[in-house]
């Protein structure tokens, strides 16, 4: 079922943003969100983590980058001048935008993770169909899952059902899921996308 007041009949109508048009908001021909990069301190641990346990499929990895005597990385990334990119890796993980991973070697390194409270906080969420079933499955596995599946029963978020889980060197990660939908969507112009229904 379509959310009232939905204004797309799929992603190929949805316009690119700005659409050189004067005057118009956004990044000319913004199409939406490719990938979410991540740094990571191993970056093979990570991939099988992703792989093996959250079941994305790694697409490819190449690498490094690296300048070791002018200021590229520093032009580039707005890292240290001798940070080397070690490798990267590029995951697909189902329906939804692309996860890319950096494992880094840097002069000034700092290998404390963002909480969410912090500025630079983050977390990744991932949409599944049967969240206690998922919950279940990552503490089989061994994962430290936090508190829940938690669900949303005020305000507009109302009908989300959500509970963290961490990878083993401690990136926040999440499961969330809204079979029902979620309350704002009553009186929404336009919906946010989801995985469960990519095409809207």
């Amino acid at each position: 079922m379509k959310p009232q007041g939905h204004r797309f009949e799929s992603a190929l109508d949805v316009p690119p943003a700005g659409g050189g048009a004067p005057g118009a908001k956004g990044i000319p021909t913004l199409r939406g969100q490719d990938h979410v990069g991540v740094t990571v301190p191993d970056l093979k641990a990570a991939i099988d983590f992703f792989v093996d346990v959250v079941g994305c499929e790694l697409i490819t990895t190449f690498g490094p980058f690296r300048d070791d005597t002018g200021s590229f990385m520093a032009d580039t990334l707005n890292v240290h001048p001798r940070a080397v990119v070690e490798q990267i890796a590029l995951l697909r993980c189902r329906m939804g935008s692309n996860i890319e991973l950096f494992q880094y070697s840097s002069p000034d390194e700092r290998d404390a993770i963002p909480k969410n409270s912090d500025i630079g906080g983050h977390h990744l969420a991932f949409y599944v169909d049967d969240i206690e079933q998922a919950a279940a499955y990552l503490k089989q596995r061994g994962v430290t899952v936090l508190a829940g599946p938690l669900p949303v029963t005020e305000g507009p978020a109302a009908g989300q059902i959500i509970n963290y889980f961490l990878a083993p060197w401690g990136l926040q990660l999440e499961l969330i899921s809204y079979p029902r939908g979620m309350a704002y969507e009553a009186q929404a112009r336009t919906v946010l996308w989801t995985p469960k229904a990519p095409g809207v």
